[in-house]
């Protein structure tokens, strides 16, 4: 089987405010085994990023006023993912900013049409339910090296996301620190009776977390504490 393992990085968040694709790449599987076979460019998106997608990816307009536009390697990159399994995390975001590429093209194709997705992002959710899985918390739990990951960048994220796939899907066993067993493991260590001092966070220190979480939230990486807030909100409503 072919795979592609593909990321986008984009002026923003959102199509609906004139957001558009700055960088793809991708990265070849085929028969679990990363081919070394890449695609990969950066794009003029004929506008500036908003400010909060240039902290994450650092792609200025002018590294990139000089870059091709989407409709130069359009061909060239359906092409390249024609036929292939796509893995991408979080998939809505990358195949919508896409679909919508070709769209403002005038161009009747759409990713799903060429290729079958799988999203790693829910397929992470269903083997660490209740766990953070952003790519750097996967690349954690799966002992893969993101030292180099200090900004975001599409042909980068597509190597780690391929580590990931391959290992996530290849049966090995991960470091779970939720487990029965770990949590068991630790009540031996405290020391019996011991009673603890709990600080309360201050009104600063509570801003500061709940900018987090959205930020967490937007990233696609579904925090641990939003789940487990669903889940007991749930729980109340049962009860009640």
């Amino acid at each position: 089987m072919r795979q592609v393992v593909l990321d986008t990085e984009t002026t923003g968040l959102d199509i609906k405010d004139g957001n558009r694709i700055i960088e793809i790449g991708c990265i070849e599987i085929m028969q679990r085994r990363i081919t070394g076979n890449t695609f990969h460019t950066y794009l003029n998106p004929q506008r500036d990023s908003e400010a909060g997608a240039l902290h994450v990816h650092g792609l200025d307009s002018e590294f990139l006023q000089d870059k091709p536009l989407f409709e130069d390697i359009v061909d060239d990159l359906m092409s390249f993912l024609e036929g292939a399994e796509l893995i991408i995390h979080n998939a809505p975001f990358d195949i919508g900013f896409l679909d919508h590429e070709l769209s403002l093209l005038g161009d009747d194709r759409r990713i799903e049409s060429v290729c079958t997705v799988v999203d790693t992002l829910q397929l992470a959710k269903q083997i660490h339910p209740g766990q953070a899985n952003s790519l750097d918390a996967l690349c954690r739990r799966y002992q893969i090296d993101n030292s180099s990951r200090s900004l975001h960048g599409a042909l980068l994220d597509s190597e780690l996301l391929a580590e990931v796939y391959l290992r996530m899907t290849g049966g090995q066993v991960s470091l779970d620190l939720n487990t029965a067993a770990s949590s068991d493991a630790w009540n031996h260590v405290l020391p019996e009776g011991r009673k603890y001092a709990v600080l309360q966070p201050t009104s600063d220190e509570l801003r500061c977390h709940m900018n987090m979480r959205t930020l967490i939230s937007k990233q696609g990486g579904g925090a641990v504490w939003d789940e487990l807030e669903q889940e007991e909100a749930h729980e109340t409503e049962n009860i009640l």
